[in-house]
């Protein structure tokens, strides 16, 4: 294979995810535009944002590239399967990991702000909202982990090509929403207490 011909083959299957990635990037700005009130409301919510959507990209993405070695290893077969113990402890491997590190970045939010003698809402309000967050975008995340992953190496492309900007995009899309639901779901619960 020529130098032109890898190089037009990378753009082909770089290309779509890379346009994909762009408009997810811009829904997830007008998303997060759209909280500004919830962001005032909840003080340090601002904070936590950048590492809440950072641990999404992070652990799915690690997520990702492990299914992928493992298809191109052999190891896993491109398809779901209840018995494979493989992909369902990686599964709940990444669903830990990142619910673990949301609840690690609330924790961490709360002790930097208040040693900076910073405004910040209480432990308890920023660790659901990390909780309820991680959840569902743990959730969501890995079932399109999975079905990106392996619907594009049954249709021949290189998985690793595409991990790394639609799981960055839908962690960014997804971890946005399912930010401002946590922010909206915990203050109904609080307030209800």
């Amino acid at each position: 294979m020529s130098v032109q011909e890898v190089a037009v083959e990378a753009y082909r299957e770089a290309l779509p995810a890379l346009g994909a990635s762009l408009v997810g990037g811009l829904l997830a700005g007008l998303v997060l535009g759209g909280m500004r009130s919830d962001l005032q409301t909840v003080e340090g919510l601002l904070v936590l944002v950048p590492a809440l959507l950072a641990t999404r990209g992070n652990v799915y993405g690690s997520f990702g590239a492990r299914l992928a070695t493992g298809l191109h290893q052999g190891l896993i077969e491109p398809r779901v399967r209840a018995g494979d113990r493989r992909l369902r402890a990686a599964a709940a491997a990444a669903l830990a990991n990142g619910v673990a590190t949301s609840l690690f970045a609330a924790a961490a939010a709360v002790a930097i702000l208040s040693t900076l003698g910073l405004p910040v809402a209480g432990l308890g309000r920023l660790l659901g909202i990390a909780l309820v967050a991680g959840l569902l975008s743990g959730v969501t995340l890995t079932a399109v982990v999975v079905a990106v992953v392996f619907a594009g190496y049954r249709r021949g492309h290189n998985p690793d090509t595409l991990v790394g900007p639609l799981v960055t995009t839908t962690g960014d899309v997804f971890g946005v929403l399912f930010l401002l639901i946590a922010v909206r779901t915990v203050a109904l619960l609080l307030g209800a207490a």
